[in-house]
């Protein structure tokens, strides 16, 4: 398996470049480059349409159950779980410090064995091993059985989100992507919002067969990823080349089978085979000037939103709601949040400007934040409730739009970098950009999950009741990333200008033999950052 989630995620940003490239996809029917055999578009719809209800359908199930499982420890604060379990405050947050340390740890590891296991095997067996772990972590007692759990569950948990993303890469095509991701991801969105309703339920079984009401939270959401897990080993095809299921379970017809394979085929045929990314390719990587405010803004800008998962509830819950109700008033602004991705998606897809929206959301994030620091003591209960919410709606939206935006500073390589003549040469230059793109996501996923490192101390006990230490770092910390944003915009803003001047001083060069050329039609323009 060459092809790699990056690859998948440049194709759907520079899909319309490269177009022109490989020629028009709107004939009236495909034809198969090896046997003549073709298709219609339509034939093709209805295909992808049924690969949406299975593929897509059960990943985005998968992705539910992987953040119920992530997210509820949360709730479960607001029914003495510190207090049953024997652990305290600041010893909970070293635990959810591990948990993102294990994700950091595995991350690369895991996606090595996926490559190997391929996604119906390894995903399978992930679900069910951290659905194992979610479940029985119901009967942990002590400050190590809590740690080890901790660190366990976000071991087996890491690199699901990017072999998820991966799998995907592999049944569609590069043009389908984007819509298919904002539907994974809504699967996340939906289970932050289900999250605090259904604890709201669960908590209040407290003393149903001797159980509190956090082990039956932790008992049946694990359960329920099991049952996630084992739809999946049952029913999710591996990839387009063997479409079974590990129980031999086939969806798919012969006809359906050779469209679905073919079809990827003529994609990846127009595609240029590379290397799988090494220890240079990040070390590369690292020297763009562009991409470290891109990694620090990810790690100031998600710090406070992890520790916002994590303490939400019990923060409501200090303001004089009951605790257990504070689990379904939280879920009000996760609500609000996925009502806020759908929408941004759309003015992103209508605009196609990622960075202003993450601007945006980050400017909303901040002032949010800042309006809930200054409120006094005394302020009413309603209005600081009003105001947290309204933070935690808009702490989670703009970054969906975050990898997107990372993107950017790619595109120079990837859209209009000009490249040596010759087709050996291009192959170099394309495995060369997209080496330094997939490198440049993986150290994503890492300062993603760094922040949740740092945002696992923001709120400590010796800090209670107010938290206003806290408040005042989450302030610091979304002015650090405001900054960043800004400055970024800014940089790319002259960077453009600085691009267009030269194109202008290109096209006013006389053509010579000497002239690198792009299918001889030209010099090759630097296509400007489109931020």
């Amino acid at each position: 398996m060459s092809k790699t989630i990056s690859l998948a995620e440049i194709g759907a940003i520079i899909d319309p470049v490269l177009d022109s490239e490989k020629g028009s996809a709107s004939d009236a029917r495909v034809s198969d480059f090896r046997d003549g055999v073709s298709w219609s578009p339509e034939e093709e719809k209805k295909l992808v349409s049924k690969i949406d209800s299975i593929v897509l359908t059960i990943l985005t199930l998968c992705f539910f159950a992987f953040q119920l499982d992530r997210s509820n420890i949360g709730n479960a604060l607001t029914d003495q779980f510190l207090k049953d379990v024997g652990v305290t405050q600041n010893e909970f947050n070293i635990g959810q410090q591990l948990l993102n340390a294990g994700i950091v740890l595995l991350e690369i590891p895991s996606n090595m064995i996926l490559y190997r296991l391929g996604p119906k095997t390894w995903i399978g067996c992930q679900i069910i091993a951290w659905g194992l772990v979610a479940t029985f972590q119901a009967f942990q007692r002590g400050l190590g059985a809590f740690l080890a759990t901790r660190l366990v569950l976000g071991l087996l948990e890491s690199g699901f989100i990017p072999a998820s993303l991966y799998t995907l890469g592999l049944w569609y095509k590069n043009s389908e992507l984007s819509r298919r991701f904002g539907f994974f991801y809504l699967g996340n969105g939906i289970a932050q919002a289900c999250g605090g309703l259904l604890a709201y339920g669960f908590l209040r079984m407290r003393g149903i067969g001797n159980l509190t009401g956090w082990q039956w939270l932790f008992l049946l959401e694990g359960i329920f990823t099991l049952m996630a897990g084992a739809i999946f080993i049952a029913l999710f095809p591996g990839n387009p080349q063997d479409p079974v299921s590990l129980l031999k379970v086939n969806w798919f017809t012969e006809r359906e089978t050779f469209v679905m394979q073919q079809r990827m085929q003529l994609q990846r045929a127009n595609e240029t085979p590379h290397s799988r990314i090494r220890g240079n390719d990040i070390l590369c990587t690292l020297a763009q000037p562009k991409l470290w405010p891109h990694l620090l803004i990810t790690m100031s800008g998600l710090a406070p939103t992890t520790a916002l998962w994590s303490y939400a509830p019990t923060i409501i819950g200090d303001l004089g709601y009951n605790r257990l109700a504070a689990n379904a008033m939280t879920s009000v602004g996760q609500w609000i949040s996925v009502l806020l991705i759908m929408m941004a998606a759309y003015v992103a897809d209508w605009t196609d400007r990622r960075g202003f929206i993450v601007l945006f959301g980050i400017t909303c994030q901040w002032a949010f934040m800042v309006a809930f620091t200054c409120l006094p003591d005394s302020s009413a209960s309603s209005l600081k409730y009003g105001i947290l919410t309204m933070g935690t709606a808009t702490c989670s939206w703009w970054r969906k739009h975050r990898q997107r935006f990372l993107a950017i500073h790619q595109r120079e390589i990837l859209r209009g970098a000009v490249y040596p003549h010759g087709a050996s040469s291009r192959h170099r230059f394309w495995n060369a950009a997209l080496l330094t793109f997939e490198a440049s996501q993986a150290l994503y996923g890492m300062s993603a999950n760094t922040a949740g490192i740092i945002g696992g101390q923001l709120f400590r006990s010796d800090d209670l009741p107010y938290y206003h230490r806290g408040w005042t770092v989450i302030v610091c910390l979304m002015s650090l990333t405001l900054s960043l944003a800004i400055f970024l915009l800014v940089l790319y803003f002259f960077s453009n200008r600085k691009i267009k001047k030269e194109n202008k001083n290109l096209l006013e060069q006389p053509s010579s033999d000497t002239t690198i050329k792009n299918n001889s039609a030209g010099p090759v323009q630097r296509v400007p950052y489109n931020f």
